[in-house]
């Protein structure tokens, strides 16, 4: 997933004041428990799911049933499992009917649905509907699309939000293969995590097949008007027709980072490899759903700059998807270990020099979250503390970034060649089951530091994985490149001609995100001048600048800024502009106008980040 999102948040004196070693040790002493389900999957195992649904696009509704085969290992007499906004209508335990019964909404977790089994018990079937108000779901009108002709409805179930749309134990450690039977109105074209067709058919009921057991966070249903490119035999591109073409051409690499990422940690064990581009109003850079990650259009640049986040979303098919964080608490073994990885596979397509650019830019997001969140908060530990939170409380750039620079300075430590090693031998040793914090940490010593003390020093793991900020044997990078920005933007300071030929989008991220705020109004009109940056087709690079506009009040930029917000749905870019222009009574008054007319095209988990913003 890529939408880490810095955010104030809160934590308990008691936990930050911790020392380090206690924290190591309980973690490595007690049963890891998960915070974030309801469910009794420890005891009773639910090993495989057969959902039969409908897709109800007047109502905005999904209703059906989900058949879970369980083995009730431990004899309960009642299997728990996690809703959100459900309606229950029946359920049967082996064909006979039973009486169940939802417990009383928690905050942040949803409701505990009870169900009386027997220890012989094999087959739990729930007919059920979804809310209207489902988190998990956005409901498009056709004028919310490219086409403008049909709905489209697409699913986030990250972090805990497949609860909302399936009864399930939703839990990251929690496993299940599946089978799906879904219904959508003819002329529609259905699509999950899983097996899926490359055409429309004309009945409007697609089946599908995931023999690979996954989380429910890596449940995922697109429905739409949607059409299918081939890239080569095993990936492709899926998009709405309008889009089809431009995001075939931008992804054409993709077969080739899939073959990149192989050669160096193991094989792709999930058959196909296929991207499916949403409607704009998707919340995240992209989401990892195995064999389908979806993504954003924002990255469609029309010249491959930003496709970066594809190879962040491929690597998640060894860290998160193969080897899973066994709690969101454990958050960084997923997302820090995928940084590293899409930076190696951008190293090994692009050369080191461009993938130095990608390790400053996140180490500039690493500063500005650390700042954020404050340089002693216990939110800047690799491992979290989520105790009565909701897990997207963690999801900022500390996993990615701080995880990522801590693979970085291990693979610095100890050598790049024994650390692919120990990765490859990682993935292989630990396929298709789920990692905690303290389980990583022995495993890497005894098969990465082996027992060596220097080495084990030298790294301080204690200070990155049980401590705040950034450590002070944090790696940097070399900067051939960016030093060039550096003296370009010190040209243009200092009123001289600037030289930009050959920039991709890095350098000139990096030219903006340096500039002294605000400039003067006759600093940015000289530079929209020379650059046409309100009229950029970039989206990272568009932000930004709506951003500098703000800051500086450059009106010129407030029409196109409008209309960036009023399709780009990406929370990495809504977030940061509307604080933005939330610290100004001017800027407030245009952010409240911009947000309710534009906020119904925002997923709702992007809208609940907002509504606390803009209140």
């Amino acid at each position: 997933m890529k939408y880490a999102i810095p955010v104030a948040l809160l934590f308990t004196a008691a936990a930050c004041n911790q020392p380090p070693a206690t924290q190591a040790a309980q973690d490595s002493a007690v049963n890891v428990k998960d915070r974030h389900t309801l469910s009794n999957a420890d005891s009773i195992s639910v090993q495989h799911l057969d959902l039969d649904i409908a897709v109800n696009f007047d109502k905005h509704l999904i209703s059906g049933s989900a058949a879970w085969t369980i083995e009730n290992k431990a004899k309960a007499d009642t299997l728990h499992l996690d809703t959100d906004g459900l309606t229950i209508d029946s359920v049967t335990v082996d064909g006979k009917k039973v009486t169940h019964s939802l417990d009383a909404v928690l905050p942040n977790l949803g409701s505990r649905l009870n169900i009386p089994v027997e220890a012989a018990s094999h087959q739990v079937v729930i007919w059920y509907g979804t809310s209207s108000k489902a988190t998990a779901l956005q409901w498009l009108e056709p004028s919310q699309t490219l086409g403008k002709k049909q709905p489209f409805l697409y699913t986030q179930s990250e972090s805990i939000y497949a609860r909302t749309w399936i009864p399930c134990a939703d839990g990251p450690g929690i496993r299940f293969t599946y089978n799906a039977r879904v219904t959508v109105p003819k002329g529609l074209m259905a699509l999950m995590s899983a097996e899926n067709a490359q055409q429309k058919n004309d009945s409007g009921v697609y089946h599908f097949k995931m023999e690979q057991p996954v989380p429910a966070y890596l449940m995922a249903l697109a429905v739409g008007d949607i059409g299918f490119k081939s890239i080569d035999q095993r990936t492709g591109v899926y998009a709405e027709p309008a889009m089809l073409e431009k995001a075939h051409y931008e992804f054409a690499e993709v077969g080739k980072m899939v073959t990149t990422a192989e050669s160096l940690y193991g094989p792709y064990r999930w058959g196909r490899y296929d991207v499916l581009v949403l409607p704009p109003g998707f919340p995240l850079g992209g989401m990892e759903n195995p064999r389908l990650t979806f993504c954003t259009p924002t990255i469609i640049a029309g010249d491959r700059s930003l496709v970066s986040l594809i190879a962040h979303e491929l690597a998640h098919s060894w860290s998160g998807n193969l080897v899973t964080n066994a709690t969101w608490e454990d958050f960084w073994l997923n997302e820090g270990f995928t940084v590293y990885f899409e930076r190696r596979i951008m190293e090994a397509m692009m050369g080191a020099d461009y993938a130095d650019m990608l390790w400053e830019l996140g180490y500039q997001d690493l500063e500005e979250t650390v700042n954020e969140l404050g340089k002693n908060s216990r939110d800047t530990w690799l491992k979290l503390d989520l105790t009565n939170r909701n897990p997207d409380d963690g999801l900022t750039d500390i996993a990615y970034e701080k995880g990522a620079h801590f693979l970085r300075l291990a693979e610095e430590t100890t050598g790049r060649t024994r650390l692919d090693s120990f990765l490859r031998n990682y993935f292989d040793t630990h396929a298709f089951k789920t990692m905690h914090t303290a389980q990583f940490l022995q495993y890497l010593n005894e098969h990465l530091l082996k027992g060596d003390t220097a080495l084990a020093n030298k790294i301080n793991i204690d200070a990155w994985v049980y401590g705040p900020g950034i450590p002070a044997n944090c790696p940097r990078v070399p900067q051939k490149r960016f030093e060039k920005v550096d003296a370009e933007r010190k040209h243009f300071l200092e009123g001289a001609p600037v030289a930009t030929e050959g920039w991709t989008s890095h350098e000139w991220l990096h030219f903006l995100r340096k500039m002294p705020k605000p400039l003067t109004v006759a600093q940015m009109e000289q530079l929209d001048k020379a650059y046409h940056f309100t009229q950029t087709g970039n989206s990272e690079v568009a932000d930004l600048w709506f951003i500098m506009s703000v800051a500086a009040d450059y009106t010129p930029a407030f029409r196109n800024m409008e209309t960036f917000l009023s399709t780009v749905g990406r929370r990495k870019f809504l977030t940061p502009l509307y604080t933005e222009m939330m610290k100004t009574p001017k800027g407030q008054e245009m952010a409240k106008r911009i947000y309710s007319k534009y906020k119904q095209n925002y997923h709702p988990i992007a809208q609940e980040t907002l509504n606390k913003l803009i209140k």
